[in-house]
């Protein structure tokens, strides 16, 4: 049973090189990140599969490290932030109102959205390790209201224009600024994210119940996302190529060899595999 943060099994999940000195500062965090973005995958096979999800550090560092598996924000976001912290990095826990991809008629989100403030080399820096296909692989300046580069798209801060006191996250995808979540300031506490974690993962109408979900940003710039049966490789230059798993088998083989997730410990992963590649029942006549 792992009680405390066991920092030298995280650096190995991540694949951290020795040689690499481990300071507070800005290079430190810019490849930590990148390097936690590129190895843990974002993924919501716990909700999908009506499993309890855990938030303490215990249970974060059992599936996430030593398990083999990924997570959504709130499991991505506190592994990196209690490591940040124990390496003496400024960590402020925030929440976002996700405006992306809002259903018609829906104007807003509650909070329900993980990320970080830390701070570096007197900076303070947007660091969000769980946001699916999006998932940031650097850290953004907070406050800057200019473009900032990262290997997967340009992103910028801007102010919200609902509430100008948030700042909102944008990316641009597709040749136009999307915006993806809007956050305040205001430090969070583990109760409140276990409270909001507690409803995407129970409630029959969250997405995080009812699709299959995976995602994993690539060192070249490009990025793997999968929706239901849909496998998408999104190339740096823009091209998306997609194409349809037809198998439990084909499933099963993307999520362990594309994303990376060890899949022992999940017996009933193949039942629901089935049900999401058979064909649609044919109403009675």
């Amino acid at each position: 049973m792992i009680h405390a943060l066991d920092l030298p099994a995280y650096l190995r999940r991540i694949g951290w090189s020795p040689a690499e000195p481990l300071r507070a500062d800005l290079p430190t965090l810019r490849a930590l990140q990148r390097a936690h973005a590129q190895t843990i995958a974002f993924e919501n096979l716990d909700p999908w599969l009506g499993r309890e999800v855990a938030l303490d550090l215990t249970a974060l560092q059992a599936k996430l490290v030593t398990g083999g598996r990924g997570g959504y924000c709130y499991e991505h976001n506190l592994l990196l932030g209690a490591v940040l912290s124990a390496l003496g990095y400024a960590v402020t826990d925030l929440a976002a109102r996700v405006v992306w991809n809002l259903p018609p008629g829906l104007t807003e989100r509650p909070r329900t959205h993980m990320l970080l403030k830390v701070r570096a080399d007197g900076v303070d820096w947007l660091v969000d390790a769980g946001f699916g296909g999006f998932t940031l692989t650097a850290p953004l300046r907070l406050g800057e209201r200019g473009t900032q580069l990262t290997a997967q798209a340009p992103c910028r801060l801007v102010a919200d224009e609902a509430e100008p006191t948030l700042e909102r996250l944008e990316v641009q995808w597709q040749g136009k600024w999307q915006p993806l979540y809007s956050f305040g300031h205001e430090r969070q506490r583990l109760a409140d994210y276990a409270m909001s974690s507690w409803y995407l993962s129970h409630h029959p109408d969250s997405m995080f119940r009812l699709a299959l979900m995976a995602a994993l940003p690539l060192a070249d710039g490009s990025r793997w996302t999968l929706r239901e049966r849909r496998l998408t490789h999104h190339r740096p230059d823009g091209v998306a190529e997609a194409r349809q798993l037809d198998t439990p088998a084909a499933l099963r083989q993307a999520l362990s060899e594309i994303f990376g997730l060890r899949l022992d410990d999940l017996p009933e992963l193949d039942d629901r595999l089935a049900t999401l590649c058979a064909p649609p029942s044919t109403p009675p006549q």
